[in-house]
């Protein structure tokens, strides 16, 4: 009788799995496809400011795409408002189905992806971790300023010069882990799907120990 209780229970739960892979898909398809594409990949002759995120991509989880479908981008800290909010449209049921949707048609590996090139980056030693704040605040001040501002919040230099096209994140608000983070300033933004590359890949320049001393300074002086 046990077993088939398990078995009961294993079955509701895949229906309501595959129940809700149906629904993102409908949704999806009538609502975010346009922007970014059928398969999650951009028509690239869509002509926006800031083109729509390669979502085969991404470096977002399920969880922090359903935060940016419910509340838009610009809410979580993207200059640009091109992605809305759509918590008017949807219930939270289909906001979430959506963001399951996007991660098992798109990008299902994604969180193993993180984690694999993270614990390949290399680890700190304990002298060096206290240095890290005051090199972390250096390099931030003197690379990462121009675009993300000296408070963080996405006003630097480069957008008071409108032929730049830069729209840099106001870091008080980005949705990512420190992990996330780091690998994204280690990769680059069109590693993990941008269409442009504003944000380049800082691992040409910089080793992981200035790269993670970056990410801590701006968890520790930014992050709300």
């Amino acid at each position: 009788m046990r077993y088939f209780f398990l078995f009961i229970s294993l079955f509701s739960s895949l229906y309501s799995l595959d129940k809700s892979y149906e629904e993102g898909k409908k949704i999806y398809e009538r609502t975010c496809a346009s922007c970014h594409g059928i398969n999650g990949i951009p028509n690239p002759e869509i002509k926006f400011i800031v083109s729509p995120r390669n979502l085969s991509k991404s470096i977002l989880t399920e969880e922090q795409n359903y935060h940016i479908i419910k509340d838009g981008s610009h809410f979580w800290g993207s200059s640009a408002d091109i992605m809305p909010a759509f918590k008017t449209l949807y219930n939270d049921y289909q906001m979430r189905s959506i963001a399951f949707y996007i991660k098992e048609a798109f990008n299902p590996n994604v969180d193993t992806k993180v984690k694999e090139l993270y614990a390949i980056s290399d680890s700190i030693p304990k002298e060096k971790q206290e240095k890290m704040l005051t090199h972390g605040k250096k390099i931030y001040m003197r690379n990462c300023s121009w675009c993300h501002g000296a408070t963080g919040e996405g006003d630097g230099e480069a957008t008071r010069h409108p032929e730049l096209s830069i729209f840099p994140y106001n870091l008080k608000k980005a949705l990512l882990t420190n992990e996330q983070m780091f690998l994204y300033a280690k990769y680059g933004g069109q590693f993990w799907g941008t269409h442009k590359d504003d944000m380049p890949s800082w691992s040409r320049k910089y080793d992981d120990y200035t790269l993670k001393s970056v990410i801590r300074y701006i968890d520790e002086t930014f992050k709300q």
